[in-house]
């Protein structure tokens, strides 16, 4: 009954904000649009295609456009975010149950961790992802006598190839932490059978090397680099979403109850917590900022550990007053983070509902240039929702915008031809004003660029992070459609053909 009413209370703002404002999300639910209606409407088929192929990043696609056929993308895309809590939830107890014999109700501090800083990127594939992890590893201790955990490990590293590189390491790090803690209580046995049972254990993963040899992916193979900024960052992702208090509350009430349950021995740590700190740890340390173009890929992992570490700890409830204490502060957690999201998109739907009221001027079939009116937004945790808001303009009104996600190896959407070089394929970032009003005669001087010559290639644009009543930036080529005080949306006035 408590799990049900934590995954009821952090249901709350997903439910009632059909379009959160989270970065990628409106960009991965143009594609589900495209997935599922693209042969229907003509001008979707007019500007993308499909190109499906084994690509690690394909569980939303695989599983939404389903969702979608008896319901619309927007409720199956609330539907798919709440069954990825519920997979976190569900995974984060069983891996518990799978360590320490029996079910409980403390893995559900992991409730309030549902919303996190990587949440809020929306990158749904690997939050589905996590959860997935979760399942395979409680499984590989839930079978660690049986044979049978070999292929049951090989179908889900199959699976989590499917949502997203990253968590085939997430299952890979809990996987070697756990088998790294048998290695260490068996210190008695001998020492060649248990070192073939330790490295036997890692035959599963061999199958992500044929998958990566056939996928596209594999060309982007050589986009890596580490950066050591940002380690911290990463780390502050796990708990800290818009307000810097909230993060600091919420950390306090846990280690509070959990030091008073440590001096009054009802607090219980499971070996398995160590080595995994030590290898989550190091691979952090050394793992690159972007992995096969997959940017802020180390940032990612914490956040999955820290499910796993919350399902290392276990507290004795059978005292009454631990008991309600527990409750108190699970659910004192719970609607601190709630109510902290709740009230955030709430103020930031104001930009939502406003973007939507701008969408419904666009002609059908249009072609929506997307500009930054100031390069360095967009960074913030309040700016997210604006950051790919434009795509509402695909679902909408079946528009090009030459922002949604197209990258050959990473997405299977493309833009046909002749509108591909109107896109950007490499995963950049808009124009900057300055790069968009000196492109509007004359190609980029360096190299050529998607928005180059844009009155002759589109019929619209937005212009995002603006200042209120911020002016016209050319009054000669745009005419003003709709001010949303964070943006703006203008008709390109076509050039006129020579006499």
């Amino acid at each position: 009954m408590l799990s049900l009413l934590c995954f009821a209370l952090v249901a709350i703002p997903v439910v009632t904000h059909p379009l959160p404002p989270l970065s990628d999300y409106v960009n991965h639910l143009a594609r589900m649009q495209i997935i599922a209606e693209g042969a229907r409407d003509p001008d979707l088929a007019r500007y993308y295609s499909l190109e499906w192929a084994v690509i690690p990043n394909l569980m939303m696609d695989l599983l939404v456009p389903i969702i979608d056929r008896v319901t619309n993308v927007y409720v199956a895309g609330e539907i798919y975010t709440l069954a990825c809590f519920a997979l976190i939830l569900f995974g984060t107890q069983l891996l518990h149950r799978a360590l320490f014999g029996q079910w409980s109700v403390v893995p559900l501090l992991a409730a309030p961790l549902l919303y996190n800083g990587i949440f809020l990127i929306g990158v749904m594939n690997y939050v589905f992802g996590i959860g997935l992890a979760l399942v395979a590893l409680s499984c590989w201790v839930l079978l660690r006598a049986s044979p049978w955990r070999y292929l049951v490990s090989l179908l889900f590293v199959g699976a989590l190839f499917f949502c997203h590189l990253v968590s085939v390491g997430v299952y890979g790090m809990g996987l070697l932490a756990f088998e790294i803690m048998r290695l260490m209580q068996t210190r008695g046995a001998p020492l060649r059978p248990r070192l073939i049972a330790f490295v036997a254990a890692g035959l599963p993963f061999a199958l992500v090397v044929p998958l990566l040899l056939k996928s596209p992916t594999w060309g982007l193979s050589g986009e890596n680099y580490w950066e050591p900024r940002g380690k911290i960052d990463g780390l502050e992702f796990v708990i800290n979403v818009y307000f810097d208090h909230v993060a600091f509350a919420l950390t306090a009430i846990v280690v509070a109850g959990a030091l008073w349950a440590a001096r009054h021995r009802q607090l219980r740590i499971h070996p398995f917590l160590l080595p995994l700190l030590c290898v989550g740890g190091v691979v952090y340390l050394a793992m690159p900022r972007t992995v096969f173009a997959t940017y802020m890929a180390d940032q990612r992992l914490p956040v999955a550990l820290a499910f796993m570490v919350l399902a290392a700890f276990q507290v004795d409830l059978h005292h009454r007053l631990v008991r309600h204490g527990f409750v108190l502060v699970l659910l004192a957690a719970v609607l601190v983070r709630v109510a902290e999201v709740q009230i955030m998109w709430d103020r930031l739907t104001t930009w939502t509902t406003a973007f939507e009221q701008s969408v419904s001027k666009i002609d059908r079939g249009a072609r929506v240039l997307v500009v930054y009116a100031d390069p360095r937004s967009g960074r913030d945790a309040t700016d997210l929702g604006l950051v790919h808001a434009a795509c509402l303009a695909i679902i909408e009104k079946s528009a090009l915008v030459p922002t949604v996600f197209t990258v050959a190896g990473k997405q299977i959407m493309r833009v046909r031809p002749p509108y591909r070089d109107f896109v950007d394929t490499e995963d950049g970032f808009p124009p900057t004003l300055e790069q968009f009003l000196l492109t509007a005669d004359a190609p980029s001087p360096d190299t050529p660029r998607y928005w180059d010559l844009w009155p002759e290639h589109f019929d619209y644009v937005y212009l995002l992070f603006t200042e209120p009543d911020e002016m016209n930036p050319d009054p000669d080529r745009l005419t003003p459609v709709y001010d949303g005080g964070r943006f703006q949306l203008y008709k390109v006035r076509q050039p006129q053909p020579p006499s």
